[in-house]
């Protein structure tokens, strides 16, 4: 079991990170909350895992903080939610968030992340609502620096594997795009607007 790895982060391109330890490469899906407050590449990082073998596949996570591990690793116990819909609940909403969205048993705020209808959202609140007292974790603000060819593109394509439909994206996108802003900025911006934040 890998459950925790430091190297240099090689790529960032979200979804997926590469980071090289001792001459390996390894491919990790990361949820955006960890995506933003990543070093630039070339800088070492150390990254929580998770790491899960399925009968016909094999996948690393990865993340920058035990509460975002902790989050991921009890929503895939809530029936119907699986590692796609767990890194999307953590890319839409920060654990801190999340927890109070359980316990106030705010439904209608939770069916807004991409994935999640109303009888996951209920039965998140029902099956996690005892277990987020300890994710209460601020989530940290910085974005990290990078350099994308195209930065709308680039968040275009991290919302649609996020799980958003393209014409969502493209009109989020299109919203909350600014002059200068990296792929970062653009998707934090339209997660905020896609929850009505």
């Amino acid at each position: 079991m890998i459950g925790r790895l430091r190297g240099i982060l090689v790529s960032k391109q979200p979804p997926w990170l590469l980071v090289e330890v001792g001459g390996v490469g390894y491919e990790l899906e990361a949820p955006m909350s960890t995506i933003y407050d990543l070093p630039s590449t070339g800088k070492e990082v150390t990254l929580l895992t998770h790491h899960a073998v399925k009968e016909d596949s094999v996948a690393l996570y990865g993340f920058l903080h035990e509460s975002e591990r902790a989050l991921f690793r009890n929503l895939q116990k809530v029936s119907g939610i699986g590692a796609k819909i767990a890194l999307s609940v953590l890319s839409g909403v920060s654990t801190n968030d999340f927890a109070r969205l359980v316990q106030a048993g705010d439904v209608v705020a939770l069916t807004k992340i991409p994935g999640i209808g109303k009888k996951t959202a209920e039965r998140m609140v029902v099956e996690l609502r005892d277990r987020v007292d300890g994710l209460a974790v601020s989530l940290p603000g910085g974005a990290g620096k990078g350099a994308p060819l195209d930065p709308a593109g680039e968040a275009t394509v991290a919302l649609q594997q996020l799980g958003y439909k393209p014409a969502e994206v493209t009109r989020l996108v299109q919203k909350v795009a600014a002059d200068g802003d990296n792929a970062e900025a653009i998707i934090r911006k339209a997660l905020r607007a896609a929850l009505g934040a």
